[in-house]
């Protein structure tokens, strides 16, 4: 295993920039148009919310770890990176990530009971052999080509915290911002510190307001001159930020997705993604 992230095969293979993660996406949207145009579905970030309550959902079944749960996220948006989503069965695709992912976080789950979980969690699944899971699990990690690994914000958010001063509070909303995180692009473009420092930074901007909503953080927005009259604990991230060498704009792009996220939740609808799921998996066969 790669124990720094910098030689890991997710800095090397699973790191993008915003225009080659288009450029993927339009590749597969173009390769697969007939069956794109026929069934419309919901802003990508709300498809995300919806697998990510379903497999937490799954994961408090399973008595799961955070950790295994940010991986098996990494996973499916990986897989769904390389085949077309009205291609497949989600809900196989949710319950192979799972299965996987506590194998490589070293939490293994019996085949048999995470069917048996996923298969009560979701009537829609349509599987009842074991071996569906074991050969869907051989067709992620063969479209993962064997890569893995994934390293997540909370171990730089463990280690920054103390840092940068931030209290309970501070730290369990910084932790939410982080789950959060995988609703979005963000782990497909950035270092897990980047991701850590943008939740710490909004976390501190965010608390004194008691919510995520967007006037809060979209102030933090307007730059990071002249924050430190928001307070001391602001003003220390931001002299050590100036101080370090972290990419200061993929921070305040970070910053920004995340508030477009948190806009965007808004909007969401559970039951408009999964009735867009259920008609291709129905009419798609």
């Amino acid at each position: 295993m790669a124990a720094n992230y910098w030689d890991s095969t997710q800095a090397k293979y699973w790191t993008f920039t915003k225009p080659e993660l288009s450029e993927l996406r339009h590749q597969l949207t173009q390769h697969h148009q007939p069956t794109v145009s026929k069934f419309h579905l919901p802003d990508r970030r709300h498809l995300s919310i919806y697998m990510q309550t379903n497999l937490i959902k799954l994961a408090r079944r399973l008595n799961l770890r955070q950790q295994a749960l940010a991986t098996a996220q990494i996973y499916i948006k990986r897989f769904y990176l390389r085949v077309e989503i009205r291609r497949t069965n989600p809900y196989l695709i949710m319950a192979t990530a799972i299965y996987l992912a506590c194998k490589m976080e070293e939490t293994p789950q019996h085949i048999r009971l995470m069917l048996g979980e996923a298969a009560r969690q979701w009537p829609e699944l349509g599987v009842t052999e074991t071996s569906k899971i074991g050969e869907c699990e051989f067709a992620v990690i063969s479209t993962l080509q064997s890569r893995l690994i994934c390293h997540h914000p909370y171990r730089a958010l463990g280690e920054l915290q103390g840092t940068f001063g931030l209290g309970t509070e501070e730290g369990t909303l910084a932790h939410n911002i982080v789950n959060d995180c995988f609703n979005t692009d963000l782990p497909l473009l950035y270092a897990p510190h980047v991701i850590a420092i943008t939740a710490m930074f909004l976390a501190v901007v965010l608390r004194p307001a008691g919510q995520m909503g967007g006037s809060a953080a979209q102030s933090a927005l307007a730059g990071f001159a002249g924050l430190k009259q928001a307070g001391p604990k602001l003003g220390k991230m931001v002299d050590w930020l100036a101080e370090s060498e972290v990419d200061m704009e993929a921070v305040i792009d970070a910053t920004q997705e995340m508030v477009s996220l948190y806009e965007c939740w808004e909007g969401y609808s559970e039951r408009a993604c999964k009735e867009a799921i259920t008609k291709f998996m129905r009419e798609g066969k």
